[in-house]
């Protein structure tokens, strides 16, 4: 009989396990409290079609390869960087084209050290104004408030990615919960039992359980107070916007950590027609409001969307509280973390486990781990041998 295999949680970490067990043969049963798949990967109902803050995949990430040979990366939303619809920058309280210099510096040095915190490390590499533009820069892919003072070799692995050229961030069209819909699909034709409003209160113990949620949320079903990691806290911003031509297509903060991302401009579909959907996320510190993102939010599209108070046509404010990954501290690294193995055939999935990677990859590589383990090393094996390419 095949293995039996139950998934707690129905996010892209969950699917991803779900996939790769039923690839390796076990049957999967995967629990979904709420009535929606998708976890933080959840795009909202039209007409304003957003995401929980916003989303990307890296394209060279594992997971790019395993997603186009299944058949679920595609449809892409083309990233428009050239002319008026690129990326700028605000810089020394102003609009600017390029960043400074010394961000290309910082990425270029090897190895930063894990133990000491990014600010200090750049400082000394390239002056203090550079480094800590650089660090705001990489707020993007932190949504921390001062990613400066984290370790220095968690942030430049972020700094390389999110300026590498040609661009690494690509945008799935319709949102990530068209992804999420696929994903459902290829499990589901593989013979994957998905239940939807089905919460788990206890872990079965006759078979092997990956737990795929929030980390807080596996902390309560576990009952294991060791389960916490360094997060942050982010004020997101969404708003629409009458269309005006001009309009940036990103806008990254440098005086501060901040984003501000126009999807219409690569995906139209996410809002109604003659509307611009403008997603910003602002780190702000443990004892700051949500007003205090809000607030700086605000400063950048004032110097980035001109009249986009007279155009707004509809917003909406939240509070995301450790709901943005992991964030790795001078002097510890992604192997720190709650390990993937919890013992007793139980094993963690998610973006703030024991894997390595950038935002969503952490989930993606924590996933096959945990598949890899719970399954033993024959699935193991066979979960590394590619699926046929569609074509």
């Amino acid at each position: 009989m095949p293995q039996q295999l139950t998934v707690i949680g129905g996010g892209f970490a969950g699917l991803t396990a779900a996939i790769s067990a039923a690839e390796a043969g076990a049957a999967v049963t995967l629990h979904e409290a709420h009535r929606s798949l998708g976890g933080r990967a959840r795009t909202a109902d039209a007409p304003y079609r957003t995401n929980e803050g916003p989303h990307a995949l890296y394209s060279r990430g594992p997971h790019w390869t395993w997603l186009k040979q299944r058949g679920l990366l595609e449809p892409l939303a083309a990233l428009p960087l050239r002319g008026a619809a690129g990326l700028r920058f605000f810089h020394h309280g102003g609009l600017r084209r390029l960043p400074p210099l010394g961000i290309l510096k910082l990425r270029s040095r090897k190895h930063a050290p894990v133990d000491q915190d990014f600010l200090t490390w750049a400082s000394a590499q390239a002056g203090e104004p550079a480094a800590r533009a650089a660090a705001n820069y990489v707020g993007v892919a932190t949504f921390h408030h001062d990613p400066g003072l984290l370790s220095a070799a968690f942030v430049q692995e972020r700094l390389r990615r999110t300026t590498a050229l040609p661009p690494e961030a690509h945008y799935i069209r319709g949102g990530w919960s068209a992804l999420i819909g696929r994903m459902a699909a290829h499990a589901r034709g593989l013979g994957v039992r998905i239940e939807t409003g089905s919460r788990v209160d206890a872990v079965p113990e006759d078979h092997p359980v990956i737990v795929a949620t929030h980390l807080d949320a596996a902390r309560t079903l576990l009952k294991d107070e060791g389960l916490t990691w360094s997060s942050a806290r982010t004020t997101l911003l969404d708003i629409a916007v009458r269309t005006r031509r001009g309009d940036p297509f990103a806008l990254s903060g440098l005086d501060f950590s901040g984003w501000v991302e126009r999807f219409t401009c690569q995906d139209p579909g996410l809002a109604p027609h003659g509307e611009q959907l403008l997603q910003c996320q602002i780190g702000i510190a443990p004892g700051e409001r949500r007003a205090d993102g809000v607030a700086r939010a605000e400063r950048l599209l004032d110097a980035g969307f001109p009249g986009w108070r007279e155009r707004t046509t509809w917003r909406r404010e939240a509070l995301a509280t450790g709901r943005t990954g992991a964030l790795d501290l001078p002097g510890t690294t992604w192997r720190d973390r709650p390990a993937v193995d919890r013992g007793y055939g139980v094993y963690l999935a998610g973006d703030q486990v024991a894997a390595p990677g950038v935002l969503s990859e952490v989930s993606f590589t924590s996933a096959l781990e945990a598949v890899s383990l719970a399954l033993g090393t024959t699935a193991a094996h066979r979960l590394r041998t590619p699926a046929p390419e569609r074509r």
